[in-house]
């Protein structure tokens, strides 16, 4: 498929709130059809790949999306395809080397199985390929969600970038970690979360505060996973506000 036939697809689901794409298996699939396949070689060797959804116009800032325990899937190269119809380049990281769960025990399986330093070196070399492709302004936003949310800061520490946004991922980093980020970070929590709860959230709080790095912490009425519609916990109202509030971030600190 074409650069422009891929566009065309993207584009043509612009109409489609972003929400009922999700939750329909055959809309998703069409938007995801809108995404390329690229490849990587990483200092160490390894190839690794992504997916990537180009806006209609480029240059345009960057943002990397990770993706939940359940892989590299449809629904997040949906949101790969959303951030491009929103103007930015978008590249969805894989970092389970193209498998994908559809139960709780595989993907905590898969998720176990990650090598941390590998995982890192994947990242860092993506967001290098970001700042370097010239489709890109080099102005570099990191987002993920569960799984990937805890990777959307570590990425953003590993390889500083302009902004950092956490859908319910765990943040339990130092303030001596945190400092090396470049851009500010904004959290976005579930009050009903049994794991990513007050407790941990309080403590990011504080060492962000230490490290002397700006964060922005929303919390939201609903449980683990709310911006997820093909989960249980789903939350309409919440998943649009933050999908609100992550697009007017990415766009004051990718300007």
């Amino acid at each position: 498929m074409t650069v422009i036939a891929r566009r065309n697809l993207i584009t043509g689901l612009a109409g489609i709130p972003l929400a009922t794409i999700l939750a329909n298996p055959q809309l998703a699939a069409l938007a995801a059809a809108g995404t390329e396949t690229v490849t990587l070689k990483t200092a160490s060797g390894r190839e690794v790949s992504a997916a990537l959804a180009l806006p209609a116009a480029t240059p345009a800032p960057a943002v990397l999306l990770i993706h939940e325990w359940w892989g590299l899937n449809d629904q997040i190269k949906t949101m790969a395809a959303e951030f491009a119809k929103e103007g930015f380049v978008a590249l969805a990281v894989d970092l389970y080397d193209g498998k994908m769960a559809t139960d709780p025990a595989t993907a905590e399986g898969y998720m176990k199985t990650v090598d941390a330093a590998q995982a890192t070196e994947t990242l860092a070399g993506w967001i290098d390929w970001l700042k370097a492709d010239p489709r890109t302004t080099g102005k570099i936003g990191t987002v993920g969600w569960c799984f990937g949310g805890g990777w959307s800061l570590n990425a953003s520490i590993a390889a500083p970038v302009d902004a950092t946004v956490i859908y319910y991922g765990r943040v339990d980093r130092p303030a001596a970690d945190l400092a090396a980020l470049k851009g500010p970070v904004l959290g976005q929590f579930a009050e009903n979360d049994k794991w990513i709860n007050h407790d941990l959230v309080g403590g990011f709080e504080t060492e962000m505060a230490a490290a002397g790095k700006p964060l922005e912490v929303h919390w939201y009425t609903a449980g683990h996973g709310f911006a997820n519609p093909t989960g249980a916990n789903y939350d309409k109202e919440d998943a649009q506000a933050a999908w609100a509030r992550t697009l007017a971030f990415m766009r004051a600190n990718l300007a």
